[in-house]
């Protein structure tokens, strides 16, 4: 995700000379950005505006202590579950937090990142986070951080419903007499193209439901499964309650 973001921030025009990657192996990977292997070998005289923390959460403990150092820079974390509380217990009271959670659609531009931040981050900084995260996708801010874990439900792990959603149509089409290549490539292309019809259109979800559903016909038939008391709805309600849940245990 941190290498995804970075290839965005250098599309967007960002010099790769302010950029400096901390990475054991010693290499950003990206051409022209200057690699480190730990936060001790970055140079003294850089004092970067933004530090990007995009570990994973279990490693946080031991990564986070040698940043403490930057006490005017905005720390932007993209880790799960890690709490702006969690951030100040390290860096400081002070220091100015951005947590985000971004989704691996981000990957091809296409993400879905929001972001809360504390009451030390200034206009400026969150300025410039918004326009760091804008780089992969939509930004939305929330003021209220205990609405993360919902996002974290929906969109942070919202991708793998959708794959799920491509895989269980394929098997259904297996099942109704496809052969295996045809349904999986059929689901995959109707996944991947509502998707983007979805992006594109000014209407709702719902009315673009409306729109593919003759009275009547194969799909409102399709749908009566889909949406009944037992269907599709209640089945994502309890599944972004279970994630939401996990969140808050990961958080605690």
């Amino acid at each position: 995700m941190g290498g995804a973001m970075l290839a965005g921030w250098l599309r967007q025009g960002v010099d790769p000379a302010d950029v400096i990657v901390v990475e054991p192996s010693g290499k950003s990977g990206i051409e022209g950005v200057r690699g480190v292997a730990s936060p001790e070998a970055v140079p003294a005289a850089f004092q970067p505006d933004m530090v990007v923390l995009a570990v994973k959460p279990q490693m946080m403990d031991a990564a986070l202590p040698p940043y403490a150092r930057y006490k005017n820079a905005v720390f932007l974390s993209i880790a799960a579950g890690k709490t702006l509380g969690y951030f100040a217990g390290t860096l400081g009271e002070s220091a100015a937090v951005v947590r985000a959670m971004p989704n691996t659609p981000a990957a091809v531009g296409r993400g879905m990142t929001v972001a809360v931040a504390n009451g030390h981050v200034p206009a400026a900084g969150r300025a410039l986070a918004s326009a760091l995260l804008a780089a992969v996708g939509e930004v939305a801010w929330i003021e209220d951080e205990a609405q993360m874990d919902a996002v974290t439900a929906v969109s942070g792990s919202g991708p793998a419903y959708v794959f799920l959603l491509a895989e269980a149509l394929a098997q259904a089409g297996e099942a109704a007499g496809l052969p295996a290549d045809l349904a999986a490539r059929l689901a995959r292309a109707t996944v991947a193209g509502s998707g983007e019809l979805l992006h594109r259109a000014a209407d709702e979800a719902a009315v673009l439901r409306q729109n593919v559903t003759s009275p009547g016909g194969t799909t409102f038939a399709a749908l009566q499964v889909l949406m009944a008391e037992d269907g599709l709805t209640p089945l994502l309600t309890r599944a972004v309650a279970a994630a939401a849940d996990r969140s808050r245990q990961l958080a605690g």
